[in-house]
């Protein structure tokens, strides 16, 4: 548990046996600026809003990342040390029920195009993230669409392309269509 959990927990109990309400400011921190917010709010919807401006390329893509990717995931996706990007879905591929060693990966996998580049924008390369570029990032999601057959190698992904990309195993996935909260379907 978080420590900040720990002291809030232990603060209700407090406050609870002495009958008082929580104070509604502990007289430290300050609210967060709207740039501040701007900056970390950087989700991108299956539907692809909330993708920036910019493109890439395949062939910038393979070129990124064999700069920044292979090290972890291997020349072309496949060879690791780290997560395997490349398994394209085939027609005869087992279910993954019934085939619990298949490799889970981006080309038979995952259900959204556009949650590549979310991930590779928030969390890659490991020793850098967030370093790359809007236009890295449609590059290097580009050529991982294309190293697991999803798109060809002259697509250019933008924020109009990447969403129209089909992936395979979308048809595994329930869509939350609930209302309300803080999901893609308020």
């Amino acid at each position: 548990m978080p420590f900040w959990a720990c002291v809030a927990g232990t603060l209700m109990i407090a406050c609870e046996r002495r009958n008082t309400a929580m104070p509604e400011h502990f007289g430290y921190g300050r609210p967060a600026t709207e740039k501040e917010i701007a900056a970390i709010a950087i989700a991108i919807h299956p539907d692809g809003k909330g993708l920036p401006a910019g493109s890439g390329t395949v062939q910038n893509g393979a070129l990124i990342y064999a700069a920044k990717c292979a090290a972890c995931h291997g020349a072309t996706g496949v060879e690791g040390p780290y997560n395997i990007l490349v398994a394209p879905d085939t027609v005869d591929a087992p279910p993954f029920d019934k085939a619990p060693k298949r490799i889970k990966a981006i080309g038979n996998y995952w259900p959204y195009a556009t949650t590549i580049f979310d991930y590779v924008r928030r969390a890659m390369p490991f020793n850098a993230p967030g370093s790359l570029s809007d236009n890295e990032v449609y590059s290097v999601t580009a050529w991982l669409l294309y190293a697991n057959k999803l798109i060809g190698a002259n697509a250019v992904m933008n924020a109009k392309t990447l969403p129209a990309v089909v992936m395979p195993a979308r048809k595994y996935y329930v869509t939350d269509s609930r209302k309300g909260g803080d999901g893609p379907y308020e």
